[in-house]
């Protein structure tokens, strides 16, 4: 895999860029969903924080979604026990929701109308978030955790991507339970094949990346 040094802000601005072209593409559907994929030690809001912010400068709507903001409640996700491999993979997160509140509403004929978070899990409770209202050139940009190889509507996705040694030393020691999890992800799903860009982030200071890739 060929990799080249860069920044996060250019490298935010290469994909803003990116976002602009295919939106000017006819047929292009009205909103544009991208998908910024990795661990949580990976860092998935760092760089889904400077896109938002490259997208704005260029005069876009940019609602930014954490994955985290859709775990299902707690009785679901720990059904059987708080460590439990299984589960996180399959389990945790809750994919109908995103389907329904996020992808559904930018689909082509949508209505713009996103929920930016379901569940919060400090409080095991409805956020009760507000809607967004997104319009038609709108981007939504989800990130976190296991969102590729769900058929996820990407128009862009990017998979951050840390070798084991640095995702176990990022990794805090109360979540290490998690790594098999990744590393089934990384073994069952190949992320790295699904994204459109691939990012080596083991220091985050100097990420490096393959590009946008063709196609």
């Amino acid at each position: 895999m060929q990799l080249e040094a860069i920044t996060w802000q250019r490298m935010a601005e290469r994909l803003a860029g990116h976002l602009d072209e295919r939106g000017a593409a006819p047929g292009q559907p009205a909103w544009q969903r991208v998908g910024i994929d990795g661990a949580p030690a990976a860092g998935t809001g760092v760089l889904a924080g400077e896109l938002a912010d490259a997208l704005r400068l260029r005069g876009r709507s940019v609602l930014v979604v954490s994955a985290e903001g859709f775990l299902r409640p707690a009785s679901l996700r720990f059904e059987f026990g708080r460590e439990d491999v299984d589960s996180y993979l399959g389990g945790w997160y809750d994919t109908a929701a995103l389907w329904r509140e996020v992808f559904g509403p930018t689909d082509p004929g949508g209505t713009g109308r996103v929920l930016p978070d379901l569940w919060d899990p400090t409080t095991d409770r409805a956020t009760r978030s507000p809607y967004a209202e997104l319009p038609p050139d709108g981007v939504v940009i989800v990130h976190g955790p296991l969102l590729l190889g769900h058929w996820f509507p990407f128009d862009l996705g990017v998979h951050i991507r840390l070798s084991p040694g640095a995702l176990a030393r990022r990794t805090e020691e109360s979540a290490r339970w998690t790594l098999p999890a990744f590393e089934r992800y990384e073994a069952e799903t190949d992320p790295a094949s699904l994204a459109d860009a691939v990012v080596r982030a083991d220091d985050p200071r100097h990420p490096a990346w393959t590009g946008i890739r063709a196609g």
